[in-house]
């Protein structure tokens, strides 16, 4: 089945609604108002108005055109049949909230498709940078429509590599800094499909994230001839039960192999959430 003529337009346009919602509240270089209306989950895990439209508005956009799929988002898991399904949606309608909250343009809206596990179908959008990210199984990547592709750098040591900016602040790139050209960059939704358009070399974390995290990146990655496994080299499988992921490294490909071995031995780091 051709999912690029089914899916994609529908993802697109929950996108860019999404998008909508959000720059209503952002205020680039400032802090959002009070109107934004903060909250917070947990330590490290801020919450506003923009997330909750924007979660809302991509759901009543995907859900309206294929009722049939599961769904998986971060404003919304509340248990439901998404185990059950064979495709389904998996969300992060506002990837980066820090940043966003912080008036930093390094957010964004996140969705992909799965079936059997397995992206099929992902979009990323970085609202104030006009930024689109696209990807179908088998079709490759695309930015603003336009074919991209990883970076061919071969040599680990001195490879740019894009670190989370709470990561950094915590010193968990420490250990690092002497090995890559360190660039530290908000959601890593949006790190991912930095990497997929070949402007850094690889990414990783080694502490535990979410599903709706990486979903729509992975196949980004994937199909701009990237390789993307959690630390022991295993293929990322989506829509468990947890639908949480202890480790990810991403990487153009080139490096997969090296990185793998380098972080072999590093342990994991704990759940902070």
């Amino acid at each position: 089945m051709d999912h690029t003529d089914i899916h994609l337009p529908a993802m697109i346009q929950a996108a860019r609604n999404a998008g909508t919602r959000i720059m209503h509240y952002f205020r680039p270089g400032s802090d959002v108002s009070q109107s934004a209306g903060i909250s917070h989950k947990g330590q490290d895990n801020p919450l506003t108005k923009a997330d909750i439209e924007a979660n809302e508005t991509i759901q009543h956009t995907l859900m309206t055109a294929f009722p049939d799929y599961g769904w998986l988002s971060e404003e919304d898991t509340a248990p439901n049949n998404r185990l059950e399904k064979q495709r389904v949606w998996i969300v992060d309608p506002l990837d980066g909230t820090q940043e966003f909250i912080r008036g930093i343009p390094e957010f964004a809206v996140s969705i992909a498709l799965a079936e059997a596990g397995q992206t099929i179908a992902a979009c990323v959008f970085n609202p104030p940078l006009e930024a689109l990210f696209t990807a179908v199984a088998g079709r490759g990547s695309r930015k603003n429509g336009k074919p991209i592709q990883t970076s061919r750098t071969t040599r680990l040591v001195g490879a740019v590599c894009l670190a989370s900016n709470s990561e950094t602040k915590r010193g968990d790139w420490e250990p690092f800094k002497n090995e890559f050209t360190m660039i530290s960059l908000g959601s890593i939704a949006y790190k991912l499909a930095t990497l997929a358009s070949g402007q850094a070399d690889l990414t990783f974390t080694l502490t535990p994230k979410n599903e709706w995290d990486i979903a729509a990146g992975e196949l980004l990655v994937r199909e701009a001839h990237g390789q993307i496994t959690d630390k022991d080299g295993n293929r990322i499988t989506f829509n468990q039960p947890a639908a949480k992921l202890r480790s990810v490294l991403a990487t153009n490909g080139q490096l997969h192999p090296a990185l793998l071995k380098r972080l072999a031995n590093v342990p994991l780091n704990r759940d902070r959430r």
